[in-house]
């Protein structure tokens, strides 16, 4: 289905849009580049615990953590919305059967 089609499906409500929540997790992380985020916010954590912001630095490392988390969690909501706004994008969800659309009747 094009993408102009899809919005328009999409938007008088005639498609259903099932994500894969694996690979849309994965897809997610891969475009916003995540492990990278995460490594130097980790020791960012870290130095700050080593020279005695003990509690800041504690609180760095939990956000290192779960922020990838919840950013991973709510993928399939943030692809839709990039999908429904990017053809690009749209196309690679397709590519990599991270999308499925179906029709209603």
């Amino acid at each position: 289905m094009p993408h102009s089609e899809f919005v328009t499906a999409y938007r008088n409500g005639t498609v259903i849009v099932n994500f894969d929540p694996k690979l849309a997790a994965r897809f997610l992380s891969a475009q916003l580049l995540l492990p990278l985020f995460m490594m130097p916010v980790l020791g960012i954590g870290v130095a700050l615990a080593l020279v005695g912001w003990i509690w800041s630095g504690l609180i760095v490392i939990a956000l290192a953590i779960i922020v990838p988390r919840m950013i991973k969690r709510s993928a399939p909501h943030f692809l839709l919305q990039q999908a429904l706004a990017d053809e690009n994008i749209y196309g690679n969800l397709q590519r990599a059967s991270v999308i499925q659309i179906v029709t209603r009747r």
